[in-house]
């Protein structure tokens, strides 16, 4: 946005000026996705680039596994891989949120865009001159995830400063169906792709898309912070200030606990090849394969499209518990399910109900949490959403091989709706928010 615009239709929030009341919607419309955040500009820059993006990410994702596999032979180096971006990705992103929190959001996505846009030319570059180098795609990885942990938290609390409050479910609704529309269509994209262009041209498209980002941000609003405090520093000491106001607020610490006993015990992601290739093997080892791994993102693609009555909900705290206990509900039926359509569908429905709890974590985190503790709040959400579902794959694999990957499952998605409901009922914050 340029200075004349920004000065003329929107204050230093982002926001507008005068927003127009939102008209009532009838009939079919009150189920449709809520689109009223569409409406600012700058939160539609942002969002726009993210629809772009979001594909774009997930060729480099599909083609950094194959690249590495092609060059050694070993599944195992390919999991060596992705642990070398976890770490990198949980220390930056907990500094980048403490980052986030003493300077203008807007300059450190403008650098942090710039710096995995360049990671992902560097991919371009070390795949097109042939180097098949596995040391180097490990560093490439352990960067591009670095300067990941970085501007994630920085995107996230900005959305606070850009929506009303009112409709940060309906924002948070809007970004994540995108982002599973990604996760579905890229890697079928990268699958039609590779055969035809190859693995360097598909880093050169992200690369690509990466530039539309950098101009999205460009054009948003200064985000600095609020207050006339004085400066602050990112250090340890912030990082860990952040952790005290989480560990002072039950209803920020509830959210993250919710997210935890969802992923950890209720992500079966790791038993998916062992599925199957043996209970539902009569269909076709691939085609199961294929449709169990798509099965959670098209049900929370479906969730984010029919997002229109659940993102106007006030009681959020709420929305949160039951949508947990559905997801723990369906994942449990998904364990007991020998049908390999009816597990589909017990899939998807899990997808809706993480879709529901995604929007609603997200939105009590940018509610609940001061402009000055949300870049640290979403550093902590970061590496919360990063982390649940890898300590899943080591629980429920090692589980697997104990009791069997059906009664894995089952027994995980049972175990989540007790959890949850224990919580809710031991503390009452998470239940009594609303906005």
């Amino acid at each position: 946005m340029d200075t004349s615009e920004s000065s003329s239709t929107e204050p230093a929030t982002g926001l507008p000026a005068d927003p127009a009341p939102a008209t009532p919607r009838r009939g079919w419309r009150r189920w449709a996705m809520d689109t009223r955040p569409l409406r600012i500009p700058a939160y539609r820059r942002l969002w726009s680039s993210t629809v772009v993006t979001a594909v774009g990410s997930q060729l480099t994702a599909v083609a950094v596994p194959k690249q590495i596999y092609d060059i050694t032979h070993s599944s195992a180096w390919v999991g060596y891989a992705s642990l070398a971006g976890l770490v990198p990705m949980v220390v930056f992103a907990l500094w980048g949120g403490a980052v986030a929190d003493t300077v203008d959001r807007r300059k450190l996505l403008l650098v942090t865009n710039t710096g995995i846009a360049l990671t992902s030319v560097l991919f371009w570059a070390q795949a097109a001159t042939g180097l098949d180098s596995v040391v180097v795609l490990m560093v490439l990885i352990a960067l591009q995830q670095a300067f990941f942990g970085l501007n994630s938290p920085a995107r996230s609390a900005s959305i606070a400063r850009l929506v009303p409050a009112e409709e940060l479910p309906a924002a948070n609704a809007l970004g994540s169906t995108v982002m599973q529309t990604g996760l579905v269509a890229g890697p079928l994209l990268a699958g039609v792709l590779i055969p035809v262009i190859g693995l360097p041209e598909l880093y050169l498209i992200d690369a690509l898309a990466l530039c539309v980002t950098v101009w999205a941000v460009f054009r948003l609003p200064a985000l600095p912070p609020l207050g006339e405090g004085p400066a602050r520093r990112a250090g340890v000491r912030e990082i860990a200030a952040g952790f005290r106001y989480i560990a002072g607020r039950k209803v920020l610490l509830l959210s993250f606990l919710a997210d935890i006993v969802a992923m950890v015990f209720g992500m079966p992601r790791a038993l998916f090849p062992q599925l199957a290739a043996q209970t539902y093997a009569p269909w076709g080892e691939g085609l199961a394969l294929g449709v169990l791994f798509a099965g959670i993102p098209v049900g929370a693609v479906l969730g984010g499209l029919f997002s229109g009555v659940f993102s106007r909900a006030r009681r959020h705290g709420w929305m949160v518990v039951w949508s947990v206990v559905g997801w723990g509900a369906a994942i449990a039926g998904f364990g007991l399910s020998g049908n390999l359509w009816l597990a589909v569908a017990f899939l998807a429905a899990a997808g809706v109900a993480d879709m529901i709890s995604m929007v609603f974590r997200g939105a009590i985190l940018l509610s609940a949490a001061t402009d000055e503790m949300r870049g640290r709040m979403q550093g902590v959400f970061t590496v919360v959403v990063a982390g649940g579902p890898r300590l899943a794959d080591v629980l429920h694999g090692t589980a697997g091989a104990v009791f069997g990957p059906r009664a894995a499952v089952a027994g995980g998605g049972a175990l989540v709706v007790v959890l949850m409901l224990a919580l809710a009922a031991a503390i009452p914050a998470l239940r009594r928010y609303r906005i």
